[in-house]
């Protein structure tokens, strides 16, 4: 009778098996550190936080800092208000209900209020004059 014999691992399946674990593992590694990272970073420049109707400030950095706009919802319910940064990211769009309030802090910002008689807008700290009632309104906030 013959005997059983196991070829043996070759190289090349060895060194496949370190190249695979070495990949298995940057990536855990890149991974973590991308997670760090995630936790430790500091909070965006805007904040969009909901408010009573009172106008009280939430959050460390309307404290500090009077918000580019702030919107505020005085109506049952203001239909669609869109907040944006030029040329980049759609902070908000969508309904508001009354009393809802939002404060963005980027230094230039793109707002469109389809019914402007609904909402109160203040820029940079000033009250602006309310629109009409089913006005739609669209204009340009630049921070100090």
């Amino acid at each position: 009778m013959g005997r059983h014999r196991s070829d043996p691992m070759g190289l090349a399946r060895l060194a496949l098996a370190v190249l695979a674990v070495g990949a298995v593992v940057t990536l855990l590694v890149i991974g973590g550190r991308a997670l760090l990272d995630l936790l430790d970073a500091p909070p965006p420049d805007r904040e969009s936080a909901t408010a009573p109707a009172t106008g009280t400030a939430t959050g460390p950095a309307s404290s500090a800092q009077v918000p580019t706009v702030r919107i505020e919802c005085v109506a049952e319910t203001c239909p669609l208000v869109t907040v944006r940064v030029p040329g980049g990211d759609v902070l908000q769009h969508r309904e508001m209900s009354r009393g809802e309030e939002v404060r963005y802090f980027e230094p230039e910002l793109d707002v469109v209020l389809s019914d402007a008689g609904t909402v109160r807008v203040t820029e940079n700290g000033v009250p602006r004059a309310q629109g009409a009632a089913g006005a739609r309104e669209a204009f340009t906030v630049r921070g100090r």
